[in-house]
């Protein structure tokens, strides 16, 4: 089998995983599988990027060790990672400094800064971005203030899977979904948006040139293969960079009927595949984002609360001697009598670690709302207002582009949840598809496929992931 390597990087954990296509279905075998998260510094919340790369590396080495046991081989290799968070390199191509994370507390006011200098309409019909503190727009704008030295010694400006192939390969690219996360493109040229950046001192030669999903790069640098016993002629391709355009790309929807995504995991990310941005007015109301995906679409979205409702509240309970497992929970719920009223799961609370049981009471008091008497209660609660979310949203999506969506595909590894797949289904009033849940992981290693040749198309990429998933 010709296997190409998904590296598929979380914000707390990362996995290297296996693809091949096998006839009319889709292979995977996880090869290595890390944690990791950003570091409290004085200077700030920062990714430990040399860790994540010794996993990285290790997870060559395994790939290589089990593919050669497997007798497959191993043709290509891409990086996905979560939005917004970049690098700098100077003349020498040395890291300057480590990369900050999207949390650091230092954004929020240089976001303000730039909104004293530019209206929030302009930024969004510039970009077609939902305007958040954490976009690398105003980090970049941040650093530029705060580290003015280091920002005029930089020579290239990556994104994180950016400097991951830079550092596989020796080619430096920005891939262009990872880039449109950043909010410092222009949506209508795909290009950096010279009229946002100027003025902020942040368009220089540093922000190199933007490549599609599926470019080859070139091949392993001899280093790398020397350390992981991969072979120098393994390709390093960009697959859809964001971890959401990955997602996006394994949606197996065939045919003409119109159809709706919801990539569902600890956020929920509900939307529709469009060929040409959407900026009216009904967008920018309800701040849908207009990110770059595979094949020159465009992923229109927007960000709801996930089963980071429920994981929160399982960390609870198992803080308190009650360890329980999702599976637990969800049959718990679903004993549980449907839900009368239900909670905003976008209230500000809900958004931050803490004991969740106890915040979901004391909102269900203060709103009138059944105060649940059990964990199944309370998971059940939980599921109906994500449901309940999903609804509202995909209204609003179809209000907005002027069309019904006959079709909800529900991806990513929330799909596995069946109780809240019926829910989606209840309340949305149209059929659900579910699957696959390694959304990420397959779209990225056939992104790699369709470079290699052995897909046509987009199209093609879901058709076979439609006929793996009937299998």
């Amino acid at each position: 089998m010709k296997i190409h390597l998904a590296i598929d990087l979380g914000a707390e954990s990362g996995r290297v995983i296996a693809v091949w296509i096998d006839g009319d279905q889709v292979g995977l075998h996880e090869v290595h599988r890390f944690l990791h998260e950003p570091v409290t510094l004085p200077s700030g919340l920062h990714w430990s990027v040399t860790h994540i790369w010794q996993e990285i590396v290790r997870g060559l080495s395994a790939a290589a060790t089990w593919a050669k046991e497997a007798r497959h081989d191993v043709v290509s290799v891409g990086v996905d990672t979560w939005g917004v968070d970049w690098t700098l390199l100077d003349e020498r191509d040395e890291l300057i400094g480590l990369p900050h994370a999207y949390r650091d507390p230092r954004n929020p006011a240089y976001y303000e800064q730039v909104l004293e200098r530019f209206s929030a309409e302009q930024i969004y019909h510039t970009t077609g971005i939902q305007l958040m503190a954490i976009n690398s727009l105003y980090s970049l704008y941040a650093h530029s203030q705060l580290s003015p030295r280091q920002w005029g010694a930089a020579k290239r400006f990556l994104f994180m899977p950016d400097l991951l192939h830079f550092w596989l390969c020796g080619n430096a690219m920005v891939e262009r979904t990872i880039a449109s996360t950043s909010q410092m493109l222009d949506i209508h040229t795909g290009q950096w948006s010279q009229s946002l950046l100027e003025p902020l001192g942040l368009y220089t030669s540093a922000l190199g040139p933007i490549v599609p999903a599926g470019s080859v790069l070139g091949n392993l640098r001899t280093a790398v293969c020397e350390v992981s016993g991969l072979n120098s002629s393994v390709k390093v391709i960009t697959p859809g960079s964001h971890d959401t355009a990955s997602a996006v790309a394994s949606v197996p929807a065939t045919g003409t009927a119109p159809w709706a995504f919801l990539s569902s995991g600890t956020w929920s990310l509900l939307g529709a595949e469009l060929h040409s941005p959407c900026v009216n007015s009904r967008a920018q109301e309800v701040m849908f984002t207009n990110e770059a995906g595979v094949g020159n679409t465009i992923r229109f979205l927007k960000n709801i609360a996930g089963l980071w409702l429920v994981q929160e509240c399982r960390r609870a309970w198992s803080r308190q001697g009650q360890s329980w497992t999702y599976a637990d929970l969800t049959a718990q719920a679903a004993l549980a009598p449907p839900s009368t009223t239900l909670l905003d799961t976008n209230f500000p609370d809900f958004q931050q670690p803490g004991n969740m049981p106890d915040k979901i009471e004391r909102y269900a008091a203060a709103h009138g709302i059944r105060v649940p008497q059990s964990p199944g209660e309370t998971v059940r609660l939980c599921l109906d207002s994500l449901a309940a979310a999903y609804r509202s949203m995909l209204d609003k999506l179809e209000a907005t582009l002027g069309q019904r969506f006959e079709r909800l595909y529900i991806v990513g590894g929330g799909a596995q949840n069946q109780l809240l797949n019926q829910l989606a289904e209840q309340y949305c009033q149209r059929p659900v598809s579910t699957g696959p849940y390694e959304a990420t992981a397959i779209g990225n290693g056939l992104v790699q496929a369709i470079a290699c040749g052995e897909l046509a198309n987009l199209s093609e990429l879901r058709q076979l992931v439609a006929r793996s998933l009937n299998h």
